[in-house]
């Protein structure tokens, strides 16, 4: 296929709702010499994407950025200095092109797509050759679509300085895109895992899915004093905590001594967090951040899934022309998993 003239792309000129985009037609130029041009197929959406398009985002953010920043498609065409990869190749890119390996820099933390850069919301998109990893064999575009942001996330929750192990046990706040990944991985390493939602309907989804233990926090709203119960008061060992200061202080309560807890998302809003640093302190636990993960990361992450047969979790897709709809679904919180949209038609 020629690399074509034009792209069709979705802006976000004036962030103030979820009906901000424009979608707007482009020139495409041909790749430099260590870039490489993209089909893009399938884009996967995140809370983060909500927030950019509110004008809630706290992070740098680029003028008129095209958004998103999880997508998977083929390559198109190459530049002239790029090895290892061929046109035809099934790929996703990092969501920070320049974060390679090792811990997130300033350089890497403004290299995230659709943020700091133009993201991938665009039919076709260059990219830093040394930003991409392989699709694995076994996913389609729209599940492999879901992998840069939500699952390098989880992953690199439970695979840090103390990866998760079998016989541990994790607790996993939500049914969202990460959590579900965190649910995933955690089973596959042999985990005993706890998940909270508010939600019976999607708590059985988690079940199926391998959790042993389901938490409804609406009608336990002591949800750590049963995460104690439930471990005959040792807590976990890992928490993914998506709350944030919202649920903070109950996550260091839970936490067992020595554990982790890793803090991905602020979905809770604000909480008085004036115990944590006791909490945290008296426990000898761990409060890690994270933002997502590198390249590296991405390809030992893909191995985990090649070699687990793991599908991710997608919950809907909708067309390219309808991603308005998209970010409005995501937004409902109906979800378990991820909301994708299709870009391309082939």
């Amino acid at each position: 296929m020629a690399i074509p003239r034009t792209t069709r792309e979705y802006h976000l000129p004036n962030p103030g709702g979820l009906k901000s985009l424009v979608l707007e037609e482009n020139p495409v130029r041909m790749p430099k010499s260590s870039e490489v041009i993209v089909k893009v197929h399938a884009v996967s959406l995140q809370f983060r994407d909500l927030l950019i398009n509110r004008g809630l985002y706290p992070m740098a953010l680029k003028e008129n950025v095209v958004v998103c920043s999880d997508m998977a498609g083929e390559i198109l065409g190459i530049g002239d200095d790029v090895e290892g990869w061929n046109v035809g190749d099934r790929i996703c890119s990092n969501f920070a092109i320049e974060h390679l390996s090792g811990n997130i820099s300033t350089k890497t933390f403004y290299s995230a797509l659709g943020g700091p850069i133009d993201g991938v919301l665009t039919e076709y998109k260059l990219v830093p050759a040394h930003s991409l990893v392989r699709i694995p064999a076994h996913l389609s575009y729209e599940e492999a679509s879901t992998l840069p942001c939500a699952a390098l996330t989880a992953y690199s929750a439970l695979f840090g300085p103390a990866p998760v192990k079998g016989g541990d046990t994790v607790l996993i706040q939500g049914t969202g895109g990460v959590s579900i990944f965190a649910l995933q991985f955690a089973v596959a390493c042999g985990a005993t895992v706890i998940v909270t939602s508010s939600s019976d309907a999607k708590l059985q989804v988690a079940s199926q899915l391998g959790a042993k233990h389901l938490i409804n926090y609406m009608t336990t709203p002591d949800w750590e004093q049963e995460v104690l119960r439930l471990t005959d008061g040792r807590g976990v060992d890992h928490i993914i905590e998506v709350g944030g200061a919202g649920t903070l202080a109950k996550s260091v309560t839970a936490v067992a001594y020595g554990g982790w807890i890793s803090v991905i998302g602020v979905v809770a809003g604000p909480g008085d967090v004036s115990s944590v640093p006791l909490g945290i302190m008296s426990k000898t636990a761990h409060l890690r951040g994270i933002v997502v993960g590198s390249v590296a990361q991405f390809e030992n992450m893909n191995r985990l899934i090649e070699a687990q047969s793991l599908k991710p979790v997608v919950d809907r897709v909708f067309p390219f022309d309808e991603a308005v709809a998209a970010y409005e679904y995501l937004d409902s919180q109906k979800h378990v998993g991820k909301v994708v949209i299709k870009v391309s038609k082939n």
